[in-house]
């Protein structure tokens, strides 16, 4: 390092010497795509600088062929419109399995039938009021009651055909969801869109959703007609998922938000590793290659959705940087940070080209 020793007996530094990275100014007048944003905006600092590295990541994750990638999404996503994103990601290729909330999938299966979500007007809209309308708030947003009506018949119709001697699993239904939606949706949807590509999705609290409670509903039906009763069994949901991991060679995960989602797909690396303590299974550690994570939650609060990759290490589940890792964490809001990140990447792949358009 070159070094020259001021006034004050500091050794001051030459930045270029010490081949440090420069930042620049984004320059809008040179923004012609949402890569060249993205690509500038990695160039600068705090939040917007973590959307750049992010997407390096991402590319990176996407470009590589071995490397199978899962995506985990929690929070109200499909009502905050971001769905349409996630087709992009299951019919570029690049996601391979899902794990989700079941009111993420609910409420997408609304806008694949063509059902709309509306905005809400504080000024003009009472919470009590909107109960007794049946619009339902998800903060700034209205989910209609007729629209959660729709969404349960589509589920009765899906088991009032399931044979009884077959256990029900989240990936099981999600799958014949999506294969009901490419019978008879015209639109674009995520389970839609992962049935045509074979993209399982698996929701680990199931029961946490309308298509819980929709599935209990149906249970109900069953009893009243006198048939018997379907059988859910979560374990099936968790041994093909393991299954599907041991065949990996590298992982990948795109997490939105966090907790159960986050976690049951991240606790992966830790049930391989217990199979080879416990001697079941011959198996090296199984830990993600790749992590882009999109989360506001900070770390202080000690919940997992703020945990920070570094501390997945610990786990067993990640491997670390100094051994060919690669993370990066967003803390920002998915509306803002995802469509930018996946847009960028979809860019570079050449699955997106600007001017595009989707029917």
């Amino acid at each position: 390092m070159a070094k020259k020793k001021g006034a004050t007996g500091r050794y001051l530094h030459n930045p270029v010497a010490d081949r440090l990275t420069p930042i620049y100014p984004l320059d809008l007048s040179r923004i012609r795509t949402i890569d060249d944003m993205v690509r500038a905006m990695g160039q600068t600092a705090f939040t917007a600088r973590q959307i750049g590295d992010a997407a390096d990541v991402f590319e990176a994750m996407a470009r590589d062929k071995d490397c199978f990638v899962v995506l985990t999404l929690s929070g109200a996503l499909t009502v905050g419109k971001m769905g349409l994103v996630f087709c992009d990601l299951v019919e570029s290729g690049i996601v391979n399995a899902i794990v989700s909330t079941g009111a993420l999938m609910a409420h997408g299966l609304v806008e694949a039938t063509g059902r709309s979500h509306f905005r809400y007007d504080a000024a003009k809209m009472d919470d009590r009021e909107l109960f007794v309308a049946g619009y339902n708030r998800v903060y700034d947003s209205l989910e209609p009651e007729l629209n959660l009506d729709h969404v349960e018949e589509v589920m009765q119709h899906i088991l009032d055909g399931w044979d009884a001697r077959e256990a029900v699993s989240s990936w099981k239904i999600n799958r014949r969801i999506g294969e009901y939606l490419l019978r008879k949706a015209k639109g674009r949807g995520i389970l839609k869109s992962c049935a045509a590509k074979n993209v399982p999705v698996f929701v680990p609290a199931f029961t946490d959703s309308e298509l819980g409670i929709d599935f209990a509903l149906h249970q109900r039906v069953r009893k009243k007609a006198g048939r018997p009763a379907l059988r859910f069994d979560p374990f099936e949901d968790f041994e093909q998922f393991a299954t599907t991991m041991l065949a990996t060679k590298r992982m990948g995960i795109f997490t939105i938000g966090g907790g159960v989602p986050r976690n049951w797909a991240q606790q992966f690396g830790v049930y391989a590793e217990l199979l080879a303590r416990r001697g079941y299974k011959k198996l090296p550690l199984k830990r993600y290659n790749y992590g882009v994570r999109v989360c506001p939650e900070p770390v202080n609060w000690g919940g997992l959705s703020g945990s920070t990759y570094t501390e997945a290490v610990s786990w067993g589940k990640f491997v670390p940087p100094e051994e060919g890792g690669r993370l990066a964490e967003v803390l920002d809001d998915a509306t803002v940070a995802l469509p930018l990140i996946v847009g960028a990447v979809l860019e570079r792949i050449g699955y997106l080209k600007p001017g595009r358009r989707k029917g």
